[in-house]
């Protein structure tokens, strides 16, 4: 007869669960605490969303391509012009000391000031929103790239008062009036939704400045009023506000859109009909290749593609965060930060109009969305969080170390 050993039994009957996630854990945590690890997040996350971008503009705007053109291609054509356009210059960016950035500051302001106010004058109105300026044979939306440029120029001008910051004036001035002179511009065209991006950014840096919370409670109450003002004053916007409520209430008129992108979310299920199998682009759903390409995503991709989609944003968010905690540079974190609050902000806007939680304002999804005014800014404030993330001080001497063996290694060969 033999005795039961107590400590081999309790062995035999403990889980290897905790010891597999322990070592799960301990490897994530590893691979997190890399010098690298913020510029591969970058570089990976981002090429996906521009891959899953070109995809989606593909299958959502081959229908409605091919009846204005009669080429289902064309769009996309138009679209991957745009990125190798858009790719070069956000290369060329990440290799620019910030230095040079800063040195493009107010220039960047004042003529995105410039072609604001000409949008304001001599803009194209589309879906009721006069946001378009012609430049000859190209129209342009202006107020993409003001996005970038005045978050360049606030942390430009927060980095050079870095050491007097404790004042309020110097919080405010001049960062507060010329990025609500910029909002007022694009305001007076009537795109609310690009003034509030706008206005989440100018929120964004001052909260990163550290301004005092009462601003920020007397902003909202101003920022609400304003809106509830614009949109009282013209029915179509009043009427688009109010109907993410119940898209269905006014099924054939502004609820359309939202009913239909609700619609096509519903369709996809789990993992989706496939690409190329969506049903609501066939013309039921407006603009499905821009403001609402991610109601097509989620019909073809399903949940997990637009879980991914999402993901990817938050890991572009998480490595821009990284960078503006580990930096010593003042300018590098308000910039990068202010990035983050731009990019983020119209991810939410745009899922949260796609879900019927927030009004449909127009605002297009990032790096996925067609249109060369949203994409290229969008690369270039990429290019230069990977340029920030090159810069970090042990990322440069792991990348100095890597090129060090890939020379000693062709050397010997």
């Amino acid at each position: 007869m033999t005795t039961a050993n107590p400590e081999r039994s309790t062995r035999l009957r403990r889980s290897p669960w905790p010891s597999a996630f322990g070592t799960w854990r301990r490897a994530v945590s590893d691979a997190l605490a890399r010098p690298l690890t913020s510029y591969y997040l970058l570089m990976g996350a981002a090429a996906l969303l521009l891959t899953i971008g070109l995809i989606m503009v593909l299958s959502a705007s081959s229908v409605f391509s091919f009846r204005a053109t009669g080429d289902s291609f064309t769009i996309v054509r138009r679209q991957l012009m745009w990125v190798i356009l858009g790719l070069p210059a956000a290369y060329v960016v990440s290799r620019l000391p910030p230095r040079w950035v800063r040195r493009l500051a107010y220039v960047g302001f004042s003529v995105s000031l410039l072609l604001l106010a000409l949008t304001a004058k001599f803009g194209v109105e589309r879906n009721g929103n006069t946001n378009w300026l012609p430049l000859g044979p190209l129209v342009i939306q202006p107020s993409e790239i003001a996005k970038l440029a005045l978050v360049i120029w606030a942390a430009h001008i927060y980095a050079n008062k870095e050491r007097r910051l404790a004042s309020f004036h110097q919080i405010v001035v001049p960062v507060v009036p010329g990025m609500l002179l910029a909002t007022g511009l694009v305001i007076f065209g009537r795109d609310l939704g690009t003034a509030l991006i706008l206005f989440a950014i100018l929120l964004g840096m001052l909260w990163v400045v550290g301004a005092p919370a009462r601003f920020f409670i007397m902003s909202s109450l101003i920022v609400g009023v304003g809106v509830f003002a614009m949109a009282s004053t013209n029915p179509e916007r009043f009427a688009r506000i109010t109907t993410f409520i119940d898209p269905f209430k006014d099924f054939h008129g502004t609820g359309w859109q939202p009913a239909h992108g609700l619609y096509a979310l519903s369709s996809g299920g789990t993992f989706g009909q496939g690409i190329g199998a969506s049903q609501q682009k066939w013309g039921d759903l407006p603009e499905a290749h821009t403001d609402f390409i991610f109601a097509v995503l989620g019909e073809e991709l399903g949940l997990v593609g637009t879980l991914l989609v999402v993901g990817l944003f938050l890991t572009i968010a998480y490595a821009a965060l990284r960078i503006a905690r580990e930096t010593v540079d003042p300018f590098v974190r308000y910039c990068s930060f202010g990035i983050v609050v731009w990019l983020i902000g119209q991810m939410i806007v745009n899922v949260g109009m796609v879900l019927a939680l927030l009004p449909v304002i127009g605002i297009p999804l990032p790096l996925v969305s067609y249109g060369g005014s949203s994409l290229l800014p969008t690369l270039v404030a990429l290019g230069l969080l990977v340029g920030f993330a090159r810069r970090e001080p042990e990322a440069a001497r792991a990348l100095a170390q890597r090129k060090r063996v890939r020379s000693a290694g062709l050397s010997a060969r």
